[in-house]
């Protein structure tokens, strides 16, 4: 009996779920040769998304908000009750191109976007949106935080730095919630790539 409760309790940390190891941890997955427990697609291609050598790459496809291809969506943590921090890092396989090429997390609300934080190409440069900080590199780390009807947008291209905060606001009172991972606003004649690594939702100190 033993025995099958220890091998039950791999398999959840193994799927993504909260590791015992560290409490603060209400969520992980290292895209480690399948997507963790949770997730639903919105306008899945198979085609266009692979995990490969520890990280989840999805084909930057045309879109918007509301049109997105390729969103990994899945259910958020109570903010109404625990801040909490949600934390992906990004990074441009292909330099993006395209007027608005972004990737990073969306919010949604019932059912709907209503705030995003991404890594964006505008007039030929790479910001953090919302802020509009200028991050050259082709991996950053994002991350953002909530409490109640708070949030706050942070990112970090050195992985081993402080996180730097671009932007904060206000979002629509609890409930109904989602959080996503996405890419957008891709070229129409070409394949680019987004690679994600390391999505974590972390609980933190009030």
């Amino acid at each position: 009996m033993k025995r099958l409760v220890l091998l039950w309790g791999m398999q959840v940390m193994a799927a993504g779920l909260v590791s015992a190891a560290d409490p603060d941890l209400l969520y992980e997955d290292t895209f480690d040769e399948r997507l963790g427990e949770g997730w639903t697609w919105l306008r899945q291609h198979p085609e266009d998304w692979r995990i490969e050598n520890g990280g989840l790459e999805i084909c930057v496809r045309p879109g918007k908000a509301h049109t997105v291809q390729n969103a990994l969506v899945r259910k958020a943590p109570d903010r109404s009750q625990t801040r909490y921090a949600v934390e992906v890092t990004v990074t441009f396989l292909t330099p993006p191109t395209q007027q608005y090429e972004q990737a990073g997390i969306t919010w949604y609300h019932q059912k709907k976007p209503v705030w995003k934080l991404v890594h964006e190409h505008i007039d030929g440069q790479e910001w953090i949106i919302p802020g509009r900080k200028p991050a050259p590199q082709r991996t950053v780390q994002l991350r953002m935080v909530v409490r109640g009807r708070q949030w706050t947008a942070q990112f970090r291209q050195d992985l081993q730095a402080e996180f730097q905060t671009a932007a904060s606001g206000h979002l629509p009172p609890p409930g109904d919630d989602q959080i996503s991972i996405q890419c957008y606003d891709g070229p129409a004649e070409a394949e680019h790539w987004i690679r994600f690594d390391d999505f974590r939702i972390v609980k933190l100190p009030d």
